[in-house]
């Protein structure tokens, strides 16, 4: 049987606004997310066993039901009819757990891609996008990849002018947080200050990386329950070095800082991995399409 690999890449929110909570106890949001270089893996082979096993290079790592990529499997299986055979999927984890890149998000986007190649289903990017709605919120965001406007609780998605090419580096502490807890300490109410969403959108369109810097705004960097200052000292090591601008990422506590220049931004990286050993280097992404699939081995 084949043997087939896909990338699943992180993401950063480049702004990130919260207008209110929904009837169905999600917030509607309003957020640029741009897919980043650092990337998981994931390969799929057959197994003479019937089902679906999962394996992950991170031992601490749920495999079970409390993984997004077996709720991707079911998802997809329900949708395309078919009868899964004995498969097996090796998950190799680069994206930290619990940062605020949504890792397990990309992972479950990357399955559905991978699945939809494997078996040759035919199922559109659309397809794929409805069925990523319903594993989590960030999963159709991360099926489509690029840089993108997410609306609703994240499934509606506006396709913008490509992020201008620059230096990522993006930088976790030692503790992760999690998503849930963050967004119950959020009132929209209590929000004073919201993103330049319009300024951000003609940045983009402009391809001025400088100005795009500027507005670089996330709502929830004052909600999360422990380690702000670390945060901000981050943000602050990132400035003082000579990033455009630097953020927290979605619900933390991953920071970045966009670079201009290579040089500074790889030395930056050194000094931060020094005392934070999650510490990457990286680039923005275009939308994922079919034409940089990985080629299948036999």
């Amino acid at each position: 049987m084949a043997v087939m690999s896909e990338r699943a890449p992180a993401k950063i929110n480049l702004t990130l606004d919260v207008l209110g909570r929904r009837p169905d106890g999600f917030h509607d949001l309003r957020t640029l997310m741009q897919s980043v270089s650092l990337c998981d893996k994931l390969t799929l082979t057959g197994r003479e066993r019937p089902g679906l096993g999962v394996t992950s290079n991170l031992s601490f790592l749920p495999t079970d039901r409390r993984n997004l990529v077996r709720a991707a499997a079911a998802a997809f299986f329900a949708r395309s009819g078919l009868t899964p055979p004995g498969l097996h999927l090796h998950l190799e984890k680069h994206i930290p757990v619990g940062s605020g890149m949504g890792g397990g998000s990309a992972d479950a986007a990357a399955a559905l891609r991978l699945f939809n190649r494997f078996f040759q289903a035919g199922l559109s990017h659309s397809d794929l996008e409805t069925l990523a709605a319903r594993v989590g919120s960030d999963v159709p965001f991360c099926v489509r990849g690029g840089t993108q406007l997410a609306e609703g609780r994240g499934e509606r998605l506006t396709s913008l002018p490509p992020l201008p090419d620059c230096h990522i580096v993006l930088c976790k502490p030692s503790f992760s947080l999690s998503t849930a807890t963050v967004f119950s300490r959020v009132t929209a109410t209590r929000i004073l200050w919201h993103p330049d969403h319009d300024g951000a959108l003609r940045a983009l369109r402009e391809g001025d990386l400088r100005a795009l810097s500027q507005r670089l705004f996330n709502v929830l960097s004052s909600s999360v329950p422990h380690g702000q200052r670390e945060i901000a000292d981050i943000c602050g090591t990132l400035l003082d070095a000579g990033a455009l601008g630097a953020l927290m990422s979605g619900s933390g506590p991953t920071v970045y800082g966009l670079f201009s220049d290579p040089d500074t931004a790889r030395a930056v990286c050194e000094t931060l991995r020094a005392c934070y050993p999650e510490t990457f280097l990286a680039r923005p992404l275009a939308a994922v399409s079919d034409d940089d699939a990985p080629a299948v081995t036999r």
